[in-house]
């Protein structure tokens, strides 16, 4: 018993020192920080060559025997060598990656590194975006495609990559490229617009339940989740998707003239095979061959921008992923359904 006292004694002393400590440190990080300008985030750089170089090197390393190897590595240092001696320009490749969601959050930052890859591309490179998206909001993805037009715009080409999905607002973005490449079986066009919402006046109504709805102006509020909805804000919503569809219509038309707009902008999706046929994609090729092939050609380099992440937000964006990969794969086993 005796024991158990001074071993309980001496653990919450080590637990009060570390507590000590740790207060202690974070009263230093906080002073170093304070008065200093405080940066949002920053810009992460690699070189995908080097990524390539190692993938094959590994593989060499396992399939020649020593002496082949030895050759193979002084082939490879003579070349560079020679290549230093007479340096070559080579072309440069921006790759860039999109993973968009219903509000296109990844805009914040695609918007810090088209700003950071303009200031010093010129027309004889390119840039490569790896494009992931099903569409969302029209704002939202309204200024993601404006910021590949900036590329367009600074005349460095633009080549776009789809190797599952770029519809609605994400074809939206991937028609400014001046390529667009797709794998076979990715999910391209949907170009169309639609908005839905439930209405549960009648549920209200029922149980005497009254909801007001008062506004200033005929249309600020055209259709409503709790009031009664007229024939007349019907018309007028339908209108605004009418007017909405028809600027997306332009948008594509402009950055695609080849396409016969009005046969392919009825908010179907193709697979990529039918997309090459309807001109929604130039090439069926993946990202990682394209990429492949240009590295042999030209230094590859992924640029990211990376939001700057209290710990608080890094402790919740954390659990938030574990949460959803559980409810994934619960829904997965449940319903054992298959997709092409």
């Amino acid at each position: 018993m005796e024991f158990l006292v001074d071993y309980a004694e001496f653990l919450l002393r080590t637990v009060t020192l570390v507590v000590a400590v740790i207060v202690v440190l974070a009263s230093i990080a906080a002073l170093r920080g304070k008065g200093r300008s405080k940066s949002s985030g920053h810009l992460d750089v690699n070189k995908l060559n080097d990524f390539y170089k190692a993938l094959r090197e590994r593989l060499e390393h396992t399939l020649l025997d020593k002496a082949q190897l030895k050759a193979q590595r002084k082939a490879e240092a003579k070349a560079a060598k020679l290549e230093k001696k007479n340096p070559a320009s080579k072309p440069r490749v921006f790759v860039l990656d999109f993973d968009g969601d219903i509000k296109a959050s990844a805009t914040e930052n695609l918007r810090h590194e088209v700003t950071a890859l303009l200031s010093v591309a010129t027309a004889q490179d390119e840039v490569v975006l790896r494009l992931e998206s099903g569409g969302g909001m029209v704002h939202g993805y309204g200024l993601a495609s404006s910021q590949l037009a900036r590329i367009r715009q600074a005349g460095v080409p633009l080549t776009v990559c789809v190797d599952k999905v770029a519809a609605s607002g994400g074809y939206m973005m991937a028609c400014i490229g001046d390529k667009i490449l797709s794998a076979p079986f990715a999910i391209l066009g949907s170009i169309g617009v639609v908005a839905q919402l439930p209405n549960v006046h009648r549920l209200l109504k029922k149980h005497d339940i009254d909801f007001e709805v008062l506004t200033a102006g005929e249309f600020k509020r055209t259709l409503t989740v709790f009031g009664e909805n007229t024939e007349k804000g019907r018309e007028k919503f339908q209108e605004d998707l009418e007017i909405t569809h028809e600027l997306f219509k332009n948008f594509v038309a402009r950055y695609r003239p080849q396409l016969s707009i009005d046969e392919i902008a009825t908010g179907e999706v193709w697979l990529g095979l039918a997309a090459l046929g309807k001109l929604l994609v130039d090439e069926l090729k993946t990202s990682d061959e394209y990429l492949a092939e240009r590295a042999r050609e030209a230094d590859l380099y992924h640029l990211h921008y990376a939001e700057r992440k209290s710990l608080p937000e890094r402790f919740g964006l954390a659990a938030s992923v574990t949460i959803d990969r559980v409810l994934l794969n619960w829904w997965s086993r449940l319903s054992q359904q298959r997709f092409w």
